[in-house]
C-alpha cells in the first residue's frame, strides 16, 4: 500500500482505495483517501507514464 501526507491529520498514513492515475503532464500519481478522517490524500510518483503506443518505428 501507499504512503501519502494527510494534511487534516497532519501525519503519514497508508492510502485507503488507492487508485494509480496519470495527470496531464504525463506523470504517474495516486488518489484515496485518509482511512482516519475520509480526506482525500494525493501522492505524486516519481518518472513519467509510459506511453500506451510503441513509438514508430524507422
Amino acid at each position: 500500500m501507499a504512503e501519502g501526507y494527510c494534511v487534516k491529520c497532519k501525519a503519514k498514513k497508508d492510502i485507503a482505495d488507492a487508485v494509480e492515475e496519470v495527470m496531464k503532464n504525463g506523470r504517474k500519481a495516486i488518489k484515496g483517501k485518509c482511512p482516519t478522517c475520509g480526506t482525500v490524500m494525493f501522492k505524486i510518483l516519481g518518472g513519467k507514464a509510459t506511453p500506451t503506443t510503441p513509438p514508430p518505428a524507422n
